[in-house]
């Protein structure tokens, strides 16, 4: 019988959203929300015996306290699998899932979690065995089934197969097996398929970084024209552009025009990746148009920009990223300004 413990965030764990985000360690026994879909998939097979739930905060800001949690669970529980999430594109989210199955194969328990290709979490612990999911938890159902068909196989000790055949994200790992062929007749067929214009596929491929080099230096920032722009998502009250919460493809603009601080009376923050309550109150502590003020004011530098530029960060795809990097610096660059003050969260 599969005995599955399951690991949850607060948002799936029904505890509540960003207010509950620094919840600790909460065990149920048995399935919780999600985790009634995964019982549901395992039927008589076997059943998800307890649930682990932690807020996102707390498990990335007080890890020791949230392993020894994670520890302590599964040492009581002793399930024949660990499945975490799925997470999706939720970076903290991701995050705790990935440090999750670290955890449990340090104790030698199978794990399995699910992300969106892109979600930051891979990076915590890249020997995970993660299943590519949606970007949004509309993929709930698929991910939940991918998931527990890898969990299987882990669970019951045999060969995995690579991660092309068992539709894991790649490990970074390289192990030998027998692909039919010489590795250089494989090459020249490859050569020979590219020179064609035919699809081919490497066997290595390697992942593309872009080399951003730093601006130069601003030569006297006391002359300077300064402009302010944050991925914190401070938009004036309503929201008028409707800007999302997360997942955002576009930026906005708004004045500063005779403005010394922002106030909670006509501006408000909409960003949904942190509790965004604190940046609504007062929102200078996302776009610190008071503190820039008084370094104007002090001669730091000669001009502020009548208009900040803001988007939501939270999930947003990379090719969106770089095309609103492009727009929103042509923007200043055409205003006229020499430095931006970009405030991330």
């Amino acid at each position: 019988m599969l005995r599955v413990a399951h690991y949850l965030n607060q948002f799936f764990g029904g505890l509540g959203a960003e207010e509950q985000a620094n919840v600790p360690p909460e065990v149920r026994e048995g399935p919780v929300g999600p985790g009634r879909a995964l019982a549901a998939l395992l039927g008589a097979e076997g059943g998800v015996i307890s649930t682990l739930i932690c807020g996102d905060n707390f498990f990335n800001e007080q890890a020791d306290s949230a392993h020894a949690a994670v520890r302590v669970w599964l040492r009581e529980v002793r399930p024949s699998l660990v499945v975490a999430g799925p997470a999706f594109a939720a970076g903290r989210y991701g995050s705790a899932c990935a440090q999750v199955c670290a955890l449990a194969e340090e104790l030698g328990i199978p794990a399995v979690t699910g992300m969106h290709p892109e979600n930051p979490g891979r990076l915590v612990y890249q020997q995970a065995y993660v299943v590519p999911t949606s970007r949004t938890a509309a993929g709930m159902a698929a991910a939940l089934r991918d998931m527990l068909a890898l969990g299987r196989k882990l669970a019951a000790g045999g060969q995995v197969g690579p991660a092309e055949v068992e539709g894991y994200l790649p490990r970074g790992r390289r192990l030998p097996g027998d692909r039919g062929m010489p590795g250089a007749e494989r090459a020249v067929e490859m050569l020979v398929a590219k020179l064609a214009g035919r699809p081919y596929r490497t066997e290595i491929p390697v992942a593309g970084y872009d080399r951003v080099p730093p601006a130069p230096p601003v030569p006297d920032l006391r002359q300077a024209t300064l402009a302010l722009a944050t991925t914190g998502a401070i938009v004036p009250r309503g929201n008028p552009d409707h800007l999302r919460r997360c997942s955002e493809t576009r930026w906005v603009r708004y004045s500063l025009d005779g403005r010394e601080a922002l106030s909670s009376a006509e501006f408000e923050c909409v960003h949904g990746g942190f509790y965004n309550v604190p940046a609504s109150e007062n929102p200078n502590l996302v776009l610190p148009l008071d503190a820039v003020r008084t370094l104007q004011r002090e001669g730091a530098f000669a001009r502020l920009l009548d208009v900040y530029l803001t988007t939501t960060g939270n999930d947003m795809r990379l090719a969106d990223c770089q095309r609103n990097g492009r727009e929103m610096a042509r923007t200043l660059r055409e205003a006229g300004v020499d430095a931006a003050l970009l405030v991330a969260t």
